[in-house]
């Protein structure tokens, strides 16, 4: 245990859940990509299942050595202390995405633009153009929550000035 403690720098027993959130979530990401990927071509339930889980195991594990592979790299550039942090950063982003996707789909109901009545010219571009004030608001709620204001504070500011928008 204190071998995991130190590999990635945990101070507190707490921080353990980051770590378990950062599993689940390489799991997950390997069945999404496993069930949408692979064709079902077994004719016996069963044998799917196991197809299915043995090529869950293996897309977290690459995602798991990509993870890893990216790790260093982004704790450099980001200036981050402690190893954990990154798998919480990472959990933020995956938040933030979803969330701000599902939200905007209300806010366009709000302005009465439906994806089978709107042309698909005009309610993708007016889509995204929704989602970005969302994303901004959500990534740094979502960081405050957990615990990474400071961090994803500086990231807004910094993405808003690549828009020529300084705060």
């Amino acid at each position: 245990m204190q071998q995991l403690k130190d590999r990635w720098d945990i101070t507190h027993n707490y921080q353990f859940i980051f770590l378990l959130f950062g599993i689940i979530g390489l799991l997950g990401c390997g069945y999404f990509v496993a069930s949408a990927l692979l064709p079902s071509f077994f004719e016996d339930l069963m044998y799917e299942l196991i197809f299915i889980l043995v090529a869950t195991l293996v897309f977290s594990f690459v995602f798991y050595r990509i993870c890893m592979w990216l790790f260093p790299k982004l704790i450099q550039k980001w200036n981050i202390k402690n190893r954990w942090e990154i798998v919480v950063i990472f959990i933020v982003f995956a938040i933030t995405g979803s969330a701000s996707a599902r939200l905007s789909g209300p806010f366009m109901e709000l302005l009465g633009l439906d994806r089978l009545t709107t042309n698909p010219w005009i309610f993708w571009p007016l889509r995204l153009i929704i989602i970005f004030p969302i994303y901004q608001v959500t990534l740094v709620v979502i960081g405050w929550i957990f615990g990474q204001f400071k961090f994803f504070w500086w990231f807004e500011k910094k993405m808003l000035k690549r828009f020529g928008i300084n705060l």
